[in-house]
């Protein structure tokens, strides 16, 4: 049931014959095909984005929120960690010290 089971390999049937020789064919020149009429430019579907004083101050605006909000988060991410850190030290010299002094009595 958990053994794997692997196909079997096909067999080749036949025997195999060996490619057919090709003949080399002359060319002979025709009359050359009249030339194909140049399409003209395509025109943009979409309209050019334009830039108005308006438009400007927002992205400014919307890129300076962006920025303070990842920093906001950044920095509040580092707070953390920090606060982590100092309460597992104070957590450690308050067992050294009880350690020690039970060690003390003894």
């Amino acid at each position: 049931m958990f053994r794997p089971k692997l196909p079997a390999m096909p067999q080749p049937t036949g025997t195999a014959t060996p490619p057919a020789v090709v003949e080399p064919t002359a060319i002979t020149p025709g009359t050359p095909a009249p030339p194909a009429p140049v399409a003209p430019a395509p025109v943009p579907s979409r309209p050019t984005i334009q830039l108005t004083p308006g438009t400007a101050l927002a992205l400014v605006g919307g890129g300076t929120a962006v920025v303070l909000v990842v920093g906001t988060v950044l920095v509040s991410m580092l707070l953390a960690v920090a606060v982590t850190a100092a309460s597992v030290a104070v957590c450690a010299v308050v067992l050294r010290s009880l350690l020690a002094s039970d060690a003390k009595r003894r």
